[in-house]
């Protein structure tokens, strides 16, 4: 595990934190761990559609507790 540095941290309050590695040019894209152990349970189910519903329903819950995203600040 690495500690994020100042400018990483701010970094992370981006719609969409990428990063990339300056020496394979491979993109990631950054999600919280509550996220990342939720998608990851879709991957281990076999059901194609439960995991496309469970998708939705995250991402959704996700961008509703992002307040970062513009359709959040209309709803203020």
């Amino acid at each position: 595990m690495i500690e994020l540095t100042e400018q990483q941290r701010q970094e992370l309050s981006a719609s969409e934190p990428y990063v990339i590695d300056p020496q394979t040019r491979e993109e990631y894209v950054l999600v919280r761990r509550a996220v990342y152990e939720r998608l990851r349970a879709l991957v281990e189910d076999d059901t194609v559609l439960a995991t496309g519903e469970l998708v939705d329903r995250i991402m959704a819950e996700d961008d509703a507790n992002d307040p970062t995203l513009e359709s959040n600040l209309y709803e203020r």
